[in-house]
């Protein structure tokens, strides 16, 4: 591990006269060289930039292709050509101590061209070296022993223990910001601590307000069996859900309480009884969310000490008192592939035998499965305007048309069906508009005649509608104010059509309901729950949550209640925000001595969710 500081960079100043020493030679050397690690190191990081595979030749014997590496310090290891080596060749080999080694690769400089020294009287060197070899070393450690690098904490994911045990722990691991619109994933996170045999079983059911899994609903039950894993290993699963399009800038992912269980071998072990993980909700796009966290790390952060060794592949040896053979050559499972600009095309080519647009709703990969996912973005539906209806409609006046006269329109159909429909028209004319230069069309609604002076073109006429509402059509009638010369009035109409004031009860509310999926639960003091909603007969719709007393504990906009500190009964009213005669209440017993017991009882002995309807007249 060393530190990547190079800065800050000081160049030479050459003035006249000025006498230049080694020291200012070496000055303007180390200028240049450091500046251009600094760039590597920022811009590119760590890791091969090409080739550098490695591969079994025979039991003793590896092959080590060509390539290209940045080191943690910025500098480049060029092996400019294939290198095949037997293992007990290889530095390190000998300090071996296990069965797993990491094959590495360093910068090495080496002085090179001895010459003849003129001044060596000053340095009491008769010969020195004339170049410096920027080269590499290729050696091996003990697996364990490699150092992989120091990890930037980061902001942007959160983490929470769900259980914990002699052998193995799990995590929950998910973003602080999610993107509305958008799908977003928690990471189930098992790790293995020991290398005792034991297999690892885990039950619990995340409550998700504000988002919807696959199933559609809003919660996801997490479910493995029996999995076993070596020392080190680490088990993943995935498990999507869709962030909801609606108002509300914060929400929780809360592990539900008493729905969590954990073992080893069929014993129990620690498992968290509850938490709740806060999750910002944000309008951008996880392009610029990702942007952004990756940009706002610090210069001390981003030059944080690294490792100045790179690993190139992973080693399984078969060792005797006398012997060894190489059993196998393992790829470096995270291995860092640095991007080039110049692999930008070849890899977007390749990426398109993989990228599919994500549904969180089709069937899940096996436990532990890894997929490529890439962001979609997903286009809004129309909108539709399905009560209301435009269009154009001509009279025709003859030849003989004066001042006075009366003429209509055929009977037009709306399309909107029979009942109560509004219906405008105004008269569409054509005419030349100087701000644009050529013709413009105008609709003028209303008495016409207010605009005669300002355009000649205008035919002064009373207009009325006649609706026929059984028959879902209209008559338009006009009534020339002046002689005109026009054949034919041209009208544009627009239809609205409203329900009645029985439809607007009806249609709005009846056999419409909502319900809380857990219309009563028993909780402890400053404990945490979220009160789900279930939609009877109607789409679902944004939900409001309020507390019908004070002093009752608190509620999020989401649903996540949290108990006071005094015991007692307590209430919240649940509505539909846009119909708040459509709500339903739910009950939290808080009480200090509550047990998963007390609320399975309460749920079992409650079938029905406890609702109070208002009365509407229908």
């Amino acid at each position: 591990m060393a530190s990547n500081q190079a800065y800050p960079f000081e160049r030479n100043r050459y003035y006249p006269g000025k006498m230049l020493t080694t020291a200012d030679f070496q000055a303007e050397q180390s200028y240049h060289i450091e500046k251009v690690r600094f760039l590597n190191s920022l811009m590119y990081g760590s890791g091969i930039v090409c080739g550098c595979g490695v591969v079994n030749l025979d039991d003793l014997s590896i092959l080590i292709e060509s390539g290209v590496v940045i080191d943690g310090s910025g500098r480049e290891i060029i092996i400019d050509s294939s290198l095949v080596k037997k293992l007990s060749s290889i530095e390190g080999f000998d300090n071996l101590t296990s069965d797993r080694a990491a094959l590495c690769v360093r910068y090495k400089e080496k002085d090179i061209h001895s010459v003849y020294a003129v001044s060596h009287k000053e340095s009491d060197k008769e010969y020195e070296y004339n170049r410096i070899s920027e080269g590499f070393e290729i050696f091996l450690i003990d697996e364990e022993e490699f150092d992989e690098g120091f990890d930037i904490e980061s902001e942007f994911l959160q983490k929470e223990s769900i259980f914990s045990g002699q052998n193995y722990e799990g995590f929950i691991t998910m973003p602080t910001i999610v993107c509305k619109g958008r799908n977003v994933k928690a990471r189930l996170e098992i790790h293995k601590l020991t290398g005792a045999s034991a297999a690892v079983s885990y039950k619990g059911t995340l409550d998700i307000p504000n988002f919807t899994s696959p199933e559609g609903t809003q919660q996801i039950d997490i479910a493995i069996d029996d999995v076993e894993l070596d020392e080190g290993e680490v088990y993943t699963k995935d498990f999507w859900m869709s962030v909801q399009d609606q108002a509300g800038i914060e929400s929780n992912v809360i592990l539900r309480s008493g729905s969590a269980a954990a073992f080893e071998n069929d014993k129990a072990i620690n498992a968290e009884n509850s938490f709740a993980m806060k999750v910002r909700l944000s309008d951008e796009s996880p392009t610029s969310l990702i942007r952004r966290e990756t940009g706002k790390l610090s210069l001390e952060m981003r030059t944080a000490v690294t490792p100045s060794a790179i690993k190139l592949a992973e080693v399984d040896l078969m060792r005797t008192d006398s012997a060894y053979v190489i059993e196998n050559i393992r790829e470096v499972a995270k291995n860092q592939y640095i991007d080039l600009p110049s692999q930008v095309g070849i890899r977007n080519d390749y990426l398109e035998f993989f990228v599919k647009d994500v549904d969180i709703s089709a069937k899940t990969e096996p436990a532990g499965a890894e997929v490529s996912r890439m962001p979609v973005v997903e286009a809004a539906p129309p909108s539709e305007l399905k009560n209301v209806a435009t269009g154009v409609l001509e009279i025709p006046l003859g030849r003989d048309a004066r001042a006075g006269d009366i003429r209509y329109s055929g009977e037009i159909t709306h399309g909107l069906g029979s009942g109560n429909v509004y219906v405008s028209i105004g008269y569409e004319y054509i005419s030349q508009d100087q701000a644009l230069g050529a013709s413009a069309k105008s609709t003028v609604y209303g008495n016409p005649e207010l605009f005669s002076r300002q355009n000649q073109q205008l035919a002064d006429a009373e207009t009325a509608v006649r609706v026929l509402n059984d028959k879902g059509s209209f008559v338009v009638a006009a009534r020339l104010l002046r002689d005109v010369d026009f054949l034919v009035l041209t009208y544009r109409w627009v239809a609205i059509k409203f329900p009645s004031g029985e439809e607007l009860e009806a249609a709005d509310y009846y056999g419409k309901s909502i319900s809380a999926k857990t219309p009563t639960v028993v909780m402890r003091p400053r404990e945490n729950y979220y009160f789900g909603v279930q939609f009877n007969n109607m789409e679902a719709c944004s939900i409001t949550y309020e507390l019908t007393a004070p002093g009752s504990g608190e509620i999020s906009t989401d649903g996540v209640y949290t108990a006071p500190s005094k015991e007692g009964v307590y209430e919240i009213r649940i509505y539909c925000s846009d119909m708040p005669m459509v709500c339903t209440y739910a009950y939290a017993i808080v009480k200090s001595t509550a047990s998963e017991g007390d609320a399975g009882s309460i749920e079992e002995q409650e079938k029905e969710p406890i609702v109070k309807i208002p009365d509407i007249n229908l």
